[in-house]
């Protein structure tokens, strides 16, 4: 299923439509689908869609201070912030973007705004390693948080993995948590822990956004703006699929 989860995605990204449309231009010899193809390609390159899109997904959260928000019973860090990197002395790890999730979450921890540091063994299939929460431990430790207030959940493959398995953890209904991840990640997300029972406060990081002023440049096609309008519609499509499943 991970792997269909994966790879669903592709057939609503625009590398899929202009891969489609060439396909169709090949087989028919019409030039009205190179049109096409040149639309998506461009207008999906351009930082000013690719901005616009990225700000949608975090349009609901903004930059908080661990003074914002209220106590709960545990603190939960969701997995993605880091990458298994070879090396002459075996499997390293190197800090992702997304590790604004793990230092938060140490701060709140540390601010004492619950007993509780959850972590979760993110895991995919194709991973090489041990799940994420074990290194993150090990980090947390060493930044002077007590292991006995650590806990592990047991290795999940996505979000809704991620909160059964804190639900197993703490016996999800009625309890408070406070669920620190990227901001473009945090709708579905609570969405999935509310779900399951807990109530949420969210603790938004990893903003994509940033305030800039628009120049020339922002209409000039490039690949980073191609990849990030790809990630976009693929979070607006676990979005759709999570809305579909939750209110069914």
């Amino acid at each position: 299923m991970i792997y269909l989860n994966k790879f669903l995605p592709f057939f609503l990204s625009p590398v899929f439509f202009i891969i489609f449309f060439i396909f169709l231009g090949f087989i028919f010899n019409l030039r009205r689908f190179n049109v096409v193809v040149l639309f998506i390609l461009i207008s999906s390159s351009l930082p000013i869609v690719s901005d616009r899109l990225i700000s949608f997904l975090e349009n609901d959260y903004e930059l908080l201070s661990v003074n914002d928000l209220e106590n709960g019973d545990a603190i939960v860090v969701l997995s993605g912030m880091l990458r298994p990197v070879p090396s002459k002395d075996g499997l390293k790890y190197e800090w992702t973007e997304a590790s604004d999730r793990f230092f938060a979450g140490v701060n709140l921890f540390k601010a004492r705004k619950a007993p509780i540091l959850i972590f979760t063994r993110g895991k995919l299939p194709w991973t090489v390693g041990e799940g994420e929460g074990e290194y993150l431990r090990s980090v947390a430790k060493s930044l002077g948080i007590d292991e006995k207030r650590i806990l592990l959940t047991k290795n999940v493959q996505n979000t809704e993995e991620e909160a059964r398995a804190v639900g197993k953890l703490l016996s999800g209904k009625g309890k408070k948590i406070i669920l620190v991840s990227s901001a473009f990640h945090l709708n579905r997300a609570s969405r999935a822990f509310k779900e399951i029972g807990f109530t949420v406060d969210t603790f938004p990081v990893d903003f994509r956004r940033s305030s800039n002023v628009k120049t020339a440049l922002d209409f000039i096609p490039n690949a980073e703006s191609l990849r990030e309008t790809s990630f976009a519609i693929r979070e607006l499509s676990g979005r759709l699929y999570y809305s579909l499943k939750y209110n069914l």
